[in-house]
């Protein structure tokens, strides 16, 4: 059994071409300096599809580890990974713009539907799904600000 869980999606314009911008979307250990929830990310691979990751996530007080293996990496188009602990795919989808920046689109996407036990826990734990969706949403953007700042240096 599968619970539907909704995609949630974010955008961002940044005066970067998407050479310079795909390397901060690509860079998993490098999110902890950039997303609200990612303390730390311990990487298993070169960053290509295949890479594994270690992720702990911080939410308040609540701690908790994640598991996750990079599925797309087409530089400097698309980076996604899926979260083998709650089926959910991450992804950053990058667009060339006419003035040569680039549109990043973050998304969180649930194509399997959210493993049952996450959702539980997400419910226990930190409020509700739609409550915890409204939190990831939050930090999406608060990422995605960090990249433009970032890039735009």
């Amino acid at each position: 059994m599968t619970i539907e869980a909704k995609t949630l999606e974010a955008t961002i314009d940044i005066a970067a071409a998407p050479e310079q911008v795909w390397p901060l979307v690509a860079d998993l250990p490098g999110m902890a300096s950039r997303s609200p929830q990612v303390v730390r990310s311990f990487q298993r691979g070169d960053g290509d599809v295949g890479t594994t990751t270690l992720n702990i996530n911080r939410s308040g007080w609540k701690v908790w580890p994640t598991r996750s293996k990079v599925i797309r990496a087409d530089a400097p188009r698309e980076f996604a990974f899926r979260v083998k602990d709650n089926k959910t795919i991450w992804s950053y989808s990058l667009e060339a713009l006419p003035d040569g920046g680039t549109r990043v689109t973050h998304r969180r996407a649930a194509p399997d539907g959210l493993a049952p036990v996450s959702a539980r826990l997400q419910d226990l734990m930190m409020g509700g799904l739609e409550r915890f969706d409204e939190e990831l949403l939050s930090g999406m953007n608060a990422t995605l600000r960090t990249i433009k700042a970032d890039a735009e240096r």
